[in-house]
Formats: C-alpha cells, sequence, structure tokens
C-alpha cells in the first residue's frame, strides 16, 4: 500500500467514526435521559474539544510531523468514540465528549496535513479525493449506524464495534503513511505567529464556505416542508441532492484543479452555488429548491479542499500551523451557520435567512484569488507535463 492509498484511508476511517456517532445520537440521548437543551450541551461540547485541539494539533503536525500528529489522532478516536455512549448522567458525557472532541479535531487537522504532504509528492492534486473519502466514510457510518438501531443492538456495543475495526485498520494502513518527520520543520515552529493576509482570505473562505454547508445540511429540509409546504419524503430529498452532488463533486475535484487551477473553481463554485440558490429562493418551489441544493453541493464541494491546499501552500508558515489556522476558523462557521439561520428566521423569514447562504458564496467569489499560490506550485499542471513529455 502506497502513501497516497494510506491516508486515504485515514479519511475513510475518520467518516466511519464520525458518521456511526452521528447515527447514534438518539441512542445516547435516551441513555442519558436528557431532553434537547441537555443533548445540545454534550454536543457543544465535542465542538469545544475540536476547536481546543485544532491550533495545537497544527503545532505538533509542524514539530513531530504530519503521520505522529495522524498516528495520535486516529488511535485517540477510535479510544475515546464509544465512552460518552457508557455514561448514564450527562456530566460524565460532556467531559468524554470534550476528550472525543480534542480527538477528532487532532485527526482532521493532522491528516489534512499529511493529505497535503503526500500531494507534493504526487505529479497531480489528491486533496479531493481525500475529501471525498471521509464523504463516503460518513455515509457508511449514517448506513450501518441506522442498520444497527434497525435490529436494536445496543449503542454501547455498536460503537465499541467500529472503534475496535477502525484500530485495527488503522494500525495496518498507518504503516504506510509518509515515514515519520518526512514534513516536520527542522526549527521548533512558534507557538503564535502573525497569520499573513493570504492566511486571513483562505480563513474567511473557510469560514464562508463551511457556514453556507451547516445551513444546507440543517435548514435544507425544514425549507421545503415548512416553508414550501412539501412532502416530508421531498423535504428529505433535499439534503439527499446537497450530499450527492457534493460527494461527486468532491471526486471530480482533482481533475478540475488540474485543468482549472484553485482559484478559478472557487470562483466558478461560488457562482454556481450562490446563483444556484438565489433562483431557487425566488422560485420558491420545491423543484426549484432542489435544483438549487443541488447547484449549491456541486458549487462547496471543491472548496475545502482547495483552501487547505491553498493554506498549505503559504509562504513563511509550517503547513500544520497554516492548516489548524483555516480548520479553525473554517469549523466557526459550520458552527456558527445553523444557529444563525435560525435566529435571523425567527426575526424575518427562513427563505430570507437562506439568502445569507447566497453572501457566503458571494464572498468567496470575492476572496478566490487567495488559493492562487503566490508561489510555483508543486503541483504540476496538465500543461505543464504536456511540454515536457
Amino acid at each position: 500500500m502506497g502513501a497516497r492509498a494510506a491516508v486515504s484511508s485515514v479519511f475513510v476511517l475518520n467518516g466511519l467514526l464520525f458518521g456511526s456517532w452521528a447515527a447514534r445520537i438518539p441512542a445516547v440521548k435516551d441513555r442519558l435521559g436528557v431532553g434537547e437543551a441537555g443533548l445540545g450541551l454534550v454536543l457543544g461540547t465535542i465542538a469545544v474539544g475540536a476547536l481546543l485541539a485544532m491550533p495545537v494539533a497544527g503545532w505538533w503536525s509542524a514539530r513531530l510531523g504530519s503521520r505522529r500528529t495522524t498516528e495520535v489522532g486516529l488511535f485517540a478516536s477510535c479510544l475515546v468514540l464509544p465512552l460518552p455512549a457508557l455514561c448514564s448522567s450527562p456530566a460524565p458525557a460532556m467531559a468524554l465528549a470534550l476528550l472525543f472532541g480534542m480527538a477528532m479535531g487532532t485527526l482532521d487537522v493532522s491528516m489534512n496535513a499529511h493529505g497535503v504532504a503526500v500531494e507534493r509528492e504526487r505529479p497531480r492534486p489528491i486533496l479531493s479525493s481525500l475529501h471525498a473519502g471521509f464523504s463516503s466514510g460518513t455515509l457508511l457510518g449514517a448506513a450501518t449506524g441506522a442498520a444497527a438501531a434497525g435490529l436494536a443492538v445496543d449503542v454501547r456495543v455498536h460503537l465499541v464495534a467500529v472503534a475496535v475495526v477502525c484500530a485495527a485498520i488503522g494500525l495496518v494502513v498507518s504503516r504506510s503513511l509518509l515515514a515519520p518527520g518526512t514534513d516536520a520543520e527542522t526549527a521548533r515552529p512558534p507557538a503564535l505567529v502573525r497569520p499573513p493576509r493570504r492566511l486571513w482570505a483562505l480563513g474567511a473562505v473557510g469560514f464562508a464556505c463551511l457556514l453556507a454547508e451547516g445551513a444546507a445540511a440543517d435548514w435544507s429540509a425544514v425549507y421545503v416542508e415548512d416553508s414550501l409546504g412539501a412532502m416530508p419524503a421531498v423535504g428529505a430529498l433535499a439534503f439527499g441532492a446537497f450530499a450527492v452532488t457534493m460527494t461527486i463533486g468532491r471526486l471530480l475535484g482533482d481533475r478540475l484543479t488540474e485543468r482549472f487551477g484553485g482559484d478559478r473553481l472557487l470562483r466558478g463554485g461560488g457562482l454556481i452555488g450562490g446563483v444556484g440558490v438565489g433562483l431557487a429562493l425566488l422560485a420558491g418551489s420545491p423543484g426549484a429548491a432542489l435544483a438549487g441544493f443541488l447547484c449549491l453541493g456541486a458549487g462547496l464541494s471543491v472548496m475545502v479542499p482547495t483552501v487547505f491546499r491553498g493554506a498549505g501552500q503559504v509562504e513563511g508558515l509550517p503547513p500544520g500551523v497554516a492548516l489548524a489556522a483555516v480548520s479553525t476558523l473554517g469549523y466557526f462557521g459550520l458552527l456558527a451557520g445553523p444557529p444563525l439561520i435560525g435566529v435571523v428566521a425567527e426575526l424575518l423569514s427562513l427563505p430570507v435567512a437562506l439568502g445569507l447562504v447566497c453572501a457566503c458564496c458571494a464572498v468567496v467569489v470575492a476572496l478566490a484569488g487567495s488559493a492562487r499560490p503566490a508561489r510555483a506550485p508543486r503541483v504540476a499542471t496538465s500543461a505543464q507535463r504536456a511540454g515536457t513529455a
């Protein structure tokens, strides 16, 4: 197994862990005996843990190399995954959920840093396909979680089994990651740095695209059902349409990056997503809404890999540190999107609130130039390869 297959497997395993947890949240809620507010506190603690760990994971990836940090993040995530489900009261569950968030945040930053390192040694981009692997793993975890719930498998048994399987696979695939220290900095990386202007722009793009992604995930079905009066099955199709084009777009993203470049891809994706959703909101029909979320999924699909690739190429910063900064800002957007949409919808209306998605796409279009490498990219373009053939 080569390094690309190994890091791809890590992305799939991360998605499998996340999807398995997400699918069994109702069962965890029942075990804890809490309402929606109590569950929200537990889930919020996971987010806090991830935000706390991401900057540290970036520093570790720069200091020790992304392989070591990826291994720590992966096996820590496997270890902690079932622990909140073992609790029967909220307080210990929150403490363990914090650890789970920290482990997953560490893995998220370090595996992307390792993906950037692997991509640098290859003639073509690979980051988009890596994120497609994460999406596939999430779908697999959700499917197996739904099956386990349907068969009335105890959530503790299910999550322990997932953790053991992922750890066993991780032990095998981690041996084929790049050699330890391949991308470690020879000088000790600084704990605090002043981010260059380009990194701020990339962080703003990450914030905007993940805010739009979170809004679509949480509000697409609600909009189609409640605002447009469609049947629940049609509402479910709205998020399904978004997820399908998101996955397809990530599978095609590397070829598109190679052909058009990251800045054009961001600009085109922002236009496709923003115009599609905007026209759908103006039309105000279920069919138009499905088409709009199809466009949004396609437009957003390539944005996160493109932003992470750009962060890994920022001059003067170790890739792990830059990725941690962009990941943290993006995660803030993912967390802020759904509640922000809810507040605006309560004050005005949900269609007006979803106009914020169009605004986010406009931000991406405006800042797309930040994804253009400041120096010659390490990944050869098709034209360059043709010239050297």
